[in-house]
């Protein structure tokens, strides 16, 4: 069964998981879709769902019903896939901040908050668990202009609650590369920004954390065209690596091979052709005395 580690209280990525091991087994029992939803009397769809993930909850009496028939009998190990159902069933902590969350983000705050790693090219802005409060309020303010204030410091909240993933026992690797026009556009004035650098500078220390600039000076780069997105790796085995990407009218996640290989060959040109990582904190403290 999932251990800890594997999901990290994200309990959608917990279902993924869950619904690839139910494919699995069905695989190895020998049984097609049909065959397996006949069995327990619900329709073929229904299994390609759970074993897709993409069902809202698992439902106990099936989860079990299917366990026997793919010939699961140790009593204590489908107690224990069933303990895993009922906490895949939960909410993630985020759920506290639904009132201010966009429709597509609890599903990559799960991927977040479970990754072993996370890369990610930035092209506007600097990455979400660097920002400093006052960064992300300039943000949040040029976002939605016409917000409460009270709507505002919810968001900014937000922002902080998700950086707690960088101070937890065993953080995810985050290895970030920002076009230089993120430090140079002005957001939130000049002392806000200095200040954002600093902070930059500092998490850029953490033993998990690598920062590296694409400058202006180095010309065109693989990511020009397609702007910001995000790679994450997990611990469990069941789980393939998962490109996120952000548009304009929204954002998805992409796992098909393909994809996953493009966006990775892409940073990984990203990342020979930026700044190298040791050369950062130089980097941003020139930078920082431009503001």
């Amino acid at each position: 069964m999932p251990s800890a580690t594997d999901w990290s209280g994200a309990p959608s990525v917990l279902r993924m998981i869950l619904g690839k091991q139910l494919e699995e087994l069905r695989s190895r029992a020998g049984l097609s879709f049909e065959e397996a939803a006949a069995a327990i009397g619900v329709s073929h769809s229904t299994i390609r769902r759970m074993e897709a993930a993409k069902v809202a909850r698992l439902r106990l009496a099936e989860s079990e019903k299917l366990l026997r028939i793919y010939g699961v009998t140790d009593p204590q190990k489908i107690e224990e896939f069933l303990q895993s159902v009922r906490q895949a069933n939960g909410q993630g902590w985020w759920h506290e901040f639904r009132d201010v969350l966009p429709d597509w983000l609890p599903s990559y705050l799960s991927l977040e908050q479970a990754a072993q790693q996370i890369r990610g090219y930035e092209a506007q802005f600097v990455h979400s668990l660097f920002q400093t409060e006052d960064y992300a309020r300039a943000l949040a303010r040029s976002d939605a202009p016409h917000e409460s204030e009270e709507t505002t410091e919810r968001r900014v909240a937000l922002v902080v609650r998700r950086q707690q993933l960088l101070s937890r026992e065993a953080p995810p690797h985050l290895w970030v590369i920002m076009d230089e026009t993120v430090l140079r556009r002005p957001t939130g004035g000049a002392a806000v920004m200095r200040a954002q650098v600093d902070h930059l500078i500092e998490v850029n220390r953490l033993p998990h954390v690598t920062v590296q600039i694409m400058p202006f000076q180095n010309g065109p780069h693989p990511a020009m065209h397609a702007g910001a997105f995000h790679l994450f790796r997990f611990r469990a085995r069941e789980l393939p690596d998962i490109v996120w990407r952000f548009g304009l009218t929204g954002s998805a996640s992409l796992d098909k091979a393909e994809d996953v290989v493009a966006h990775r060959e892409a940073l990984d040109r990203l990342g020979a052709q930026a700044v190298s990582a040791r050369r950062t904190e130089a980097l941003l403290t020139t930078l920082r005395n431009t503001l």
